[in-house]
């Protein structure tokens, strides 16, 4: 960014200043005679103090505010027309500004199915969404994910730190938003439950299972 210097001689200089002193009272005698009135009036009677307080700042160097991820849904109807879950994933794009309640829903994912394949994901996804609606699990998405001894990542009653930064979560977030909305259908089906293919816990014995994807039994 160039910066321009400007030379002012003295007399310039006093003049400027007297004809904003000038102009400064003639302002405040117009706004008295046509009785404005400010926000800052009504709570603060005496206004000059504060008036000539408000001074300028400038900063030498340029100020970068960041600017909010978009949220860029798919295209309406195109889950419809969709070839794959992968380019549907790939046509969703959503920021970080998440309400509690998804990201939860896309933590879930992340922590438990990022190195799966997208079904897989989409599968742990369905799981939740599932449970909210069962009737038999809290009806939201944190109080599902958070209730006590189901999610083994979940430590103390909260989540770890999320590479927000990485392919792992973009693609976790994009999975949740198309579990939340219905819009491509789950090897998963109707399942409430799920475990590594690694372990065998007693209660998978009572339940009929749904689905092996990967690494992941699934059942309802």
């Amino acid at each position: 960014m160039k910066r321009k210097t400007y030379s002012f001689t003295a007399a310039a200089i006093a003049g400027a200043s007297l004809f904003t002193v000038a102009f400064a009272e003639s302002s405040d005698a117009i706004a008295q005679d046509q009785g404005i009135e400010t926000a800052n009036e009504a709570s603060t009677p005496d206004i000059s103090a504060e008036a000539e307080e408000l001074v300028p700042v400038f900063v030498e160097k340029e100020v970068v505010q960041d600017i909010p991820e978009p949220v860029e849904e798919a295209p309406e109807g195109f889950a419809e027309s969709a070839g794959s879950l992968n380019e549907l994933v790939a046509a969703t794009k959503i920021g970080d500004d998440l309400s509690e309640d998804m990201h939860c829903l896309a933590g879930a994912i992340y922590f438990e199915s990022r190195g799966e394949p997208l079904a897989g994901q989409l599968a742990v996804g369905q799981v939740i969404v599932n449970r909210t609606e069962s009737g038999r699990f809290p009806s939201d998405y944190c109080g599902v994910v958070y209730q006590r001894a189901q999610f083994s990542f979940v430590r103390g009653g909260s989540m770890p730190r999320i590479k927000t930064g990485s392919a792992a979560w973009r693609k976790a977030k994009a999975i949740a938003h198309i579990a939340h909305q219905g819009l491509w259908e789950s090897e998963a089906g109707d399942s409430l439950y799920f475990h590594a293919k690694h372990v065998s816990p007693r209660w998978a014995k009572r339940k009929t299972s749904r689905a092996v994807i990967n690494s992941h039994v699934f059942y309802r």
